[in-house]
């Protein structure tokens, strides 16, 4: 699944291509996405400006002019890519916005969870009013965190998975910060002490700055004729390294599972008690 830093290496691919820009075209091959894209959506968006490409957790946002904005989710297996208009659409290439460069905008989706939806920006769609900070957000510290945990007894974990504590913290990043602020996955929310919910903050904004590092260096061409943006390819300290030596310690990789989610751990860097 596509999570921040690939949505965030996609923005930033795509956006010196589109702002400024205006939609000559709007074609929806398949209108049966996660949530049905409505019928008009051609006639809301042809002749307008591409003003700005921003992101919101995992939603790309394509900013237009009057404050309208057009809501992108990649949900499971979707992908956006640039294209010439004269090379025939893929199966599940669902959307396509024809700007007046003479370039295609495409959305993949072959499982079509994703999303296309209008939002303004003086009210924001439901999916985006419920969301917690950016990690990125100076506002995200080891004080917000400590005042957002307090009570919960849920395992950190999963607790830094919510996105209404925080976005863009999928399943290998969390146990990734995890590992780098030596925190047991295990541990109650509730309980993380004042220097720990700040190492937490930290390790979280380390991790994911270098996700979206790594993505923009495998990133190499929209135009290329698969047009998959190029998923980073990072050296893990945990995730996925069941029984193999930790790079700091040595002690072997455990996995357990947390929320029906696979978690990996090092014992001796992270201890249980803390």
């Amino acid at each position: 699944m596509p999570e921040l830093p690939e949505v965030e290496t996609t923005r930033r691919g795509i956006e010196p291509h589109l702002v400024g820009r205006h939609i000559e075209k709007v074609t929806v091959h398949n209108p049966r996405l996660r949530w049905p894209i409505r019928e008009d959506l051609a006639a809301c968006l042809i002749g307008r400006p591409v003003e700005a490409v921003g992101r919101r957790a995992k939603y790309l946002l394509l900013e237009l002019d009057r404050g309208d904005r057009v809501l992108i989710h990649l949900g499971m297996s979707g992908s956006l890519r640039l294209d010439d208009p004269a090379n025939p659409p893929r199966k599940h290439d669902h959307v396509e916005w024809l700007l007046d460069s003479g370039l295609a905008l495409r959305l993949h989706d072959p499982r079509r969870f994703g999303a296309v939806l209008i939002d303004h920006i003086d009210s924001p769609h439901r999916l985006l009013a419920t969301l917690g900070p950016e990690p990125f957000d100076p506002a995200f510290d080891g004080d917000y965190l400590l005042g957002r945990l307090a009570g919960r007894r849920a395992a950190i974990k999963q607790t830094i998975m919510n996105a209404a504590i925080v976005v863009g913290v999928g399943n290998i990043y969390a146990s990734e910060a995890l590992f780098l602020a030596g925190i047991h996955p295990q541990r109650p929310a509730g309980g993380l002490k004042h220097e720990e919910c700040s190492r937490l903050a930290t390790a979280i904004r380390q991790v994911l700055e270098t996700a979206i590092a790594q993505g923009g260096t495998t990133l190499r061409d929209f135009f290329s004729p698969s047009g998959e943006p190029g998923y980073f390819q990072q050296t893990l300290n945990v995730y996925d390294r069941s029984h193999e030596p930790c790079h700091r310690c040595a002690t072997p990789i455990e996995r357990i599972v947390l929320g029906q989610r696979s978690t990996w751990f090092c014992p001796g860097c992270q201890p249980e008690n803390g």
